[in-house]
């Protein structure tokens, strides 16, 4: 057993699926609710049942993540810069290494102004990932001045395509608002898919319909935010996202955990 695969057991259950929850959003749009202090929402997290926390190297310098996998996010923009959709990279795989990560992540933006550097980028950090084993998680979203709609199916294919072309071990995209187009997308991307969970949604009941629908699909399971991060009560999110993710829970009573806690 390789390096890759030992560490990709870590960020995947047995059943090839897994609930990642990102916190990366202090750089790109500073402390907002939910992640003034990380340290504080992981052990939330931890008791939701968690496989993973995503995080830039400050915090995973600072958070204790045992019982989760550590995947540490290498690229970054703020909302404050000229191009916010330009990410660049700000730091290495070997850092990633040295801080025990059983994964790194690189977001590019598809359709995006600067895509040349971000593709060339990518294509870097996936070189770097197979001489260290480490697995690669791409943040690839259609997401630019040509883009009309990010949730297009056609367009998330053709994202999800890229990263899975240019080396990712596991991508992360839109969800496209149903069972029927996000299969598209799942059956013509050869490496696991996981779902963003994207703003603020308006109801619990409508986050937990969109990864029950996506697991239908196909999908490997989710990496959500916000929408965990700042529920009211984010161990019991987790832990309703993860019965719908490993367990097939339904999506009702998945709202039953968050209504008994």
């Amino acid at each position: 057993m390789n390096g890759k695969i030992r560490r990709l057991s870590r960020i995947f259950r047995n059943d090839g699926k897994t609930v990642i929850i990102p916190m990366d959003h202090g750089v790109t749009l500073g402390p907002i609710a939910g992640i003034e202090n990380i340290s504080k929402i992981v052990e939330k997290l931890k008791r939701g049942g968690a496989d993973a926390v995503l995080v830039h190297k400050g915090w995973a310098r600072l958070i204790d993540t045992r019982g989760m996998s550590l995947i540490l996010h290498i690229s970054a923009s703020t909302k404050l810069g000229p191009d916010p959709d330009w990410k660049v990279t700000v730091t290495s795989v070997e850092e990633a290494v040295a801080l025990g990560a059983d994964g790194v992540s690189i977001h590019v933006n598809i359709g995006c102004e600067r895509e040349p550097e971000m593709l060339g980028l990518l294509g870097v950090v996936a070189e770097s990932c197979e001489d260290w084993g480490m697995p690669l998680l791409v943040m690839a979203y259609p997401r630019g001045p040509k883009i009309a709609n990010q949730h297009d199916p056609e367009l998330v294919s053709h994202a999800a395509r890229v990263a899975a072309e240019l080396g990712a071990d596991v991508v992360k995209t839109n969800y496209t608002g149903s069972v029927e187009s996000f299969k598209r997308v799942v059956e013509s991307c050869p490496i696991p898919v996981v779902i963003a969970g994207g703003p603020k949604v308006s109801s619990d009941r409508e986050m937990l319909e969109m990864v029950k629908k996506s697991v239908d699909s196909g999908g490997a399971g989710v990496s959500i935010g916000r929408n965990v991060f700042q529920h009211e009560k984010p161990d019991l999110m987790t832990r309703a996202i993860v019965s719908i993710v490993h367990d097939g829970m339904d999506v009702e009573d998945a709202m039953e955990i968050l209504r008994g806690g």
